[in-house]
């Protein structure tokens, strides 16, 4: 087992004394965090979306803050301001609360663009300027941004250069019946009680190592032109105003890498392509209005590309 496995593996067994059905999306998130990116949660309120974010920090042993993202919010509400310190005379830094590991800014679309664009600097760059001073950020670094897909008033979409920021999306969806009822016998008592005794299972440098492993997948001709041609394809899909950037191509390519160290190898198949695909891509591919209104959605379109591009064959 590759040491990426192990880890993402552990977090997963960890969380689920806490979360109910969300394997998938904790080792979604285990994947951003590992690949050095951010995740993009879309999901509507009452599924667990904090909950998961603040148990997967839990268990990495690493440093967690939450941003109630609203209209009023302003960008030096993030990234901190100078305040003048009575005591020794002089004006300091205080720092916001993005100066934290796993950083949630929950329901992200509420904000103004102007706030919404104090994170990019954030995200791309790691590193965040106050006043006129650079700050780095911690390491790792990872914002779980959350979205209320069903919620339209008083929102402000998120432009195509904030998104593409997002290495993956990750959809939260209902419970199940089953799931449901493990719930509710749980009863939020008792999830409570099991997120408060909830142990780390690794720490920083557990996560560091497993991004060392990632630069040592290798990933063969064929696949680079499978990559290749579903880029290409997205840009040339009829329903599509803009398809997959060359920054997407590049991030289908790593999450495919963390897949194929999560499936234990450390060469990357067209099967992990495959796997990548919908979290990477979904989020980067923007319909023409006519194909909105018909209901489509990128998640439908990723399905439709890997239904066409033709598989490397060995």
């Amino acid at each position: 087992m590759t040491l990426t496995a192990s880890l993402i593996n552990r977090v997963v067994r960890g969380s689920s004394s806490v979360l109910v059905g969300r394997e998938r999306e904790v080792k979604l998130l285990m994947i951003a965090i590992i690949a050095d990116g951010h995740a993009l949660v879309e999901g509507i309120p009452g599924t667990a979306k904090t909950l998961m974010a603040k148990t997967v920090a839990r268990l990495l042993n690493l440093s967690f803050r939450r941003i109630q993202f609203t209209p009023d919010l302003l960008p030096a509400d993030i990234i901190g301001t100078r305040v003048f310190d009575p005591s020794r005379g002089v004006f300091v830094v205080r720092e916001g609360p993005i100066f934290a590991n796993i950083v949630l800014a929950d329901e992200i679309n509420r904000a103004s663009p102007r706030t919404q664009s104090a994170l990019l600097e954030a995200m791309q760059e790691k590193q965040v300027t106050i006043e006129g001073e650079t700050r780095p950020l911690p390491d790792p670094f990872t914002v779980v941004a959350t979205m209320n897909p069903v919620e339209l008033e008083g929102v402000f979409p998120l432009p195509e250069a904030q998104l593409d920021r997002f290495l993956i999306k990750v959809s939260v969806n209902q419970p199940s019946r089953d799931e449901m009822r493990t719930l509710l016998l749980r009863g939020s008592w008792r999830i409570e009680e099991a997120f408060n005794s909830l142990r780390p299972v690794a720490g920083r440098d557990e996560i560091l190592a497993c991004r060392n492993e990632i630069k040592e997948v290798r990933a063969e001709e064929p696949v680079m032109e499978y990559v290749t041609r579903i880029y290409e394809a997205s840009r040339n899909h009829s329903a599509l105003r803009l398809g997959v950037t060359p920054r997407g191509a590049l991030v289908l390519l790593r999450v495919a890498k963390v897949f194929a160290l999560l499936n234990g190898r450390k060469y990357v198949i067209p099967d992990d392509v495959k796997e990548a695909a919908l979290p990477a891509l979904s989020h980067r591919l923007f319909l023409k209005p006519e194909f909105l209104a018909e209901g489509l959605r990128g998640e439908d379109i990723v399905e439709d590309l890997l239904k066409r591009v033709e598989v490397p064959r060995p």
